[in-house]
């Protein structure tokens, strides 16, 4: 698994799931269930990882829908 994009923005992180899903990429967001830990003031960011094997069709999803800007480093 790879980390996609990293981010404390839930409306980005359903939009990227969203995009995955219609690709038809299987996805995992991590550290969403945190905001019991931090008290639901959204300072832990969530993470979408995808397989190894998927990672660049999901990063060419994200720069074609204009969110390119948001890809963790490869």
């Amino acid at each position: 698994m790879r980390e996609l994009i990293r981010a404390n923005d839930q409306v980005l992180v359903s939009a990227v799931g969203a995009l995955l899903d219609g690709a038809g990429i299987r996805y995992i967001v991590l550290d969403q269930n945190m905001s019991v830990i931090e008290g639901s003031i959204g300072i832990l960011p969530r993470r979408i990882m995808v397989g190894d094997q998927d990672v660049q069709a999901a990063r060419s999803v994200l720069i074609d829908a204009g969110l390119g800007h948001e890809l963790r480093p490869e």
